[in-house]
C-alpha cells in the first residue's frame, strides 16, 4: 500500500506554528491576544551555556527599585515596571517616542530554572540575569555498560 507524502500532515504543520511563535515572539511580535504589540519593552537578549541561562534587558533611566523580576512554572521569566514620563516645566512637545507607564513581559526560557540561584545586577540602565539551570535540565551523559 502506497500512501502519497503530505507535508501539512501530523506533526509539520505543529512544528511550523510553533517556529514561526518562536520567531514573532524574538522580535517582540507576539501577545497573548494574537496581535502585534506596538513595541515590546524591554528589549531582551536570551542565551545560554552548559549550566545557565543568561537574560539582559535594557532599562533606561530606570532604578532597581522600580523593577519586579519573577521565574515561574520553572523556565517563565517576567519583568515588569513603571517607567515614568518626563516632566516637562514649559515648552511644546515636538517629538515624544519614548513610551512610559507600566510595562510587564513574560519570556519563555529554554531551559528549567532553578529559580532559588538566580542572580541578578542592574549597571548603567541594563539588567543583567544569571539563570542557572534546573539539575534537571542539564544534560547527563550516560555511561553504556558493555557485555
Amino acid at each position: 500500500m502506497l500512501t502519497r507524502w503530505d507535508p501539512f500532515v501530523g506533526g509539520t504543520l505543529n512544528r511550523l506554528h510553533n517556529e514561526m511563535n518562536q520567531l514573532f515572539d524574538r522580535f517582540g511580535m507576539a501577545s497573548e491576544n494574537g496581535r502585534a504589540p506596538e513595541f515590546a519593552f524591554p528589549p531582551v537578549n536570551v542565551w545560554e551555556d552548559n549550566e545557565n541561562v543568561y537574560a539582559e534587558a535594557e532599562l533606561p533611566g530606570m532604578k532597581q527599585d522600580e523593577l519586579e523580576i519573577y521565574v515561574s512554572e520553572g523556565n517563565q521569566l517576567t519583568l515588569r515596571g513603571e517607567r515614568k514620563p518626563c516632566e516637562q516645566q514649559k515648552g511644546v512637545w515636538h517629538r515624544q517616542e519614548r513610551g512610559f507607564g507600566k510595562f510587564g513581559r513574560v519570556i519563555t526560557l529554554p531551559a528549567v530554572i532553578d529559580a532559588n540561584n538566580v542572580e541578578a545586577r542592574f549597571e548603567q540602565g541594563v539588567l543583567f540575569l544569571t539563570l542557572p539551570k534546573s539539575p534537571a535540565a542539564k544534560p547527563r551523559k550516560i555511561t553504556v555498560k558493555g557485555e
